[in-house]
C-alpha cells in the first residue's frame, strides 16, 4: 500500500504518543479507534476523518486544530483564528458582552488587513460599540 500524503501527521502522532508514554494500543483504546487503523494512520496508509482526529487530540490532550492543519483538512491561518477566537470566547474575565464586541473588532482588523471578505450586513466594531453605548445609556432595553 503506498503512502498518502498526510503531511507529517503519522509521525507527529507517535512522537506526542510516546510523549504521552502511551503504547499503540492504549491511544487506539482511549480515542475509540482500532489498533490496526491507529497504526495505519501513524504509518501514513490511511487519512483519518476530522472526527477520528478529534478523538485521538482529546485521548492525547492536544489541540484538534493542530492535527487538522498537519492533515491537510485546515489552512495554518484557520487553525490561528480559531484558537484566537477559542482564547476570547473562554477568558473568563470578561462578559459576553465584551467577547462579542472583542470578536467584532477582530474580524474588522483581519478584513482591514484582507484576510476575510466583506460580509455585507455585518456590523463592524463601531457599530457594534455604539450599539452597546445605546443599551447602556437606556437600561430598560
Amino acid at each position: 500500500m503506498a503512502s498518502l500524503n498526510v503531511g507529517n501527521l503519522g509521525e507527529y502522532l507517535r512522537e506526542q504518543r510516546n510523549a504521552a508514554q502511551l503504547s499503540l494500543r492504549q491511544l487506539a483504546d482511549a480515542a475509540g479507534v482500532s489498533n490496526p487503523y491507529l497504526s495505519q494512520i501513524e504509518r501514513g496508509l490511511r487519512k483519518p476523518s476530522a472526527d477520528v482526529l478529534q478523538q485521538v487530540a482529546k485521548a492525547l490532550r492536544i489541540s484538534a486544530e493542530t492535527l487538522y492543519v498537519r492533515a491537510g483538512i485546515l489552512d495554518e491561518r484557520e487553525r490561528e483564528e480559531l484558537e484566537t477566537r477559542a482564547v476570547i470566547l473562554a477568558d473568563p474575565s470578561i462578559n459576553e458582552r465584551q467577547k462579542n464586541v472583542l470578536l467584532q473588532i477582530y474580524d474588522s482588523f483581519r478584513r482591514e488587513n484582507g484576510f476575510v471578505p466583506e460580509e455585507e450586513g455585518t456590523p463592524g466594531p463601531d457599530e457594534a460599540l455604539k450599539a452597546d453605548a445605546r443599551k447602556d445609556d437606556n437600561p430598560h432595553s
